[in-house]
């Protein structure tokens, strides 16, 4: 009766614990896979392998860090390769398919949340950039948690925020060329630390 106990009271900490953070791993989990079915994929196997050791999970730590860090290497270990097969995939039947019938999931998603150009500037950062970039600009997450989710020394993860951001001002520069605007890429110029690109806020739909 004791054992079942400590059992249900653990299953209610984890509970408290991780699924406020549901949506947020799911959208990190779609701009990784790029595909709406291995994302719910990734977090159900992120939130089993959590709950499996929730046991080692500091109470009073940052839960949601704790699972972003678990959900980077469940990507790493388990979806890295499908997703680049995949890709594959979907340039194969892209050009196969015209371009009225093509719905890209990540596009669908994200598309109403922000706009065009910046989302097709993320999507076209190299990956490790674009994780980091991500986590630091769209979950808000600190160097150092940073560090410990994608498991390397924080003047790495800085160093690739600060690239990923000066490869986001300058595709987004060139675009606003490309299309005679004068007033710059269509984001908006969030504090950064003094020496850094300026932290990108990714503007919303203004139909939404």
């Amino acid at each position: 009766m004791f054992g079942h106990a400590t059992r249900l009271r653990a299953r209610e900490e984890f509970e408290e614990a991780a699924l406020p953070h549901l949506d947020s791993l799911f959208g990190a989990a779609l701009r990784l896979t790029r595909n709406e079915r291995d994302a719910e994929d990734l977090v159900q196997d992120t939130i089993l392998r959590a709950y499996r050791f929730f046991h080692r999970f500091e109470r009073g730590t940052n839960a949601k860090a704790w699972l972003f860090k678990i959900l980077s290497n469940t990507f790493a270990n388990k979806y890295r390769k499908r997703q680049r097969e995949r890709t594959v995939l979907d340039q194969v039947e892209a050009e196969a398919t015209p371009p009225t019938q093509t719905r890209d999931p990540e596009t669908y998603l994200l598309g109403r949340l922000f706009s065009e150009q910046v989302q097709q500037a993320l999507q076209e950062l190299p990956e490790d950039f674009r994780w980091a970039v991500m986590l630091a600009d769209l979950e808000d997450f600190s160097y150092r948690e940073i560090a410990d989710i994608m498991d390397c020394p924080i003047g790495t993860v800085m160093s690739r925020i600060y690239r990923g951001r000066r490869l986001l001002q300058r595709m987004l520069a060139e675009y606003a060329r490309e299309q005679g605007i004068g007033s710059g890429p269509p984001a908006q110029q969030g504090t950064s630390a003094p020496g850094e690109p300026p932290r990108l806020t990714l503007v919303k739909d203004p139909s939404k």
